[in-house]
C-alpha cells in the first residue's frame, strides 16, 4: 500500500519517459474494463469484482497488498484451479501446460479464458513495474 501505481508509479515512469505513464495507465485499464457482461453462459453480468479479485490476486501473489481491498472476496470469487492457474502463469509461465489450462472454468469460452490471461499478464507487469520503479524511487531519493 505504500507505492501504488496511481499514486506513485504513473507520475514517476511519465517523469522519467513522458508520455509513456499515459500509454501504460491505458493499455492497464483496456484490459481491467474489457468485458461482454457475460460469464459462461450468464448475460448481463457485473464483471469488475472478478476483475479486481484477479488483478489484486496476482499482486498478492507476487508481495503487493492494498489495506483497502477486501481479501476474502478473492477466496469467494475465484476457485482453487483458477488460482493454481494464475500463480502458474504468473510466476512459473514454462510450467503452463494444456492440462491446466482446461481445469480451470470447464464450462467457459475459449475468450474468456483468453481475458483471464491478459488480466492476469497485465497484472503481473504493473507489479513487475512497481518494484522497478520502487526502486528507482529509492536511488532517486
Amino acid at each position: 500500500q505504500d507505492y501504488t501505481w496511481e499514486n506513485h508509479g504513473y507520475s514517476l515512469i511519465n517523469r522519467l519517459y513522458p508520455d509513456v505513464g499515459q500509454l501504460l495507465d491505458e493499455k492497464f485499464q483496456v484490459v481491467y474494463n474489457l468485458t461482454y457482461n457475460t460469464i459462461a453462459m450468464n448475460c448481463g453480468v457485473d464483471t469488475s469484482m472478478l476483475h479486481r479479485a484477479i488483478w489484486n490476486y496476482v499482486h498478492c501473489v507476487f508481495g503487493i497488498r492494498y489495506d483497502d481491498y477486501d481479501y476474502g472476496e478473492v477466496n469467494q470469487l475465484l476457485e482453487r484451479s483458477l488460482k493454481i492457474y494464475i500463480k502458474t502463469v504468473a510466476c512459473y509461465p514454462e510450467k503452463t501446460t494444456k492440462q491446466i489450462y482446461t481445469q480451470f472454468w470447464r464450462h467457459f469460452k475459449h475468450s474468456e479464458k483468453v481475458h483471464i490471461n491478459l488480466l492476469l499478464l497485465e497484472a503481473r507487469m504493473q507489479a513487475a513495474l512497481l518494484y522497478a520503479l520502487r526502486a528507482v524511487t529509492r536511488y532517486m531519493t
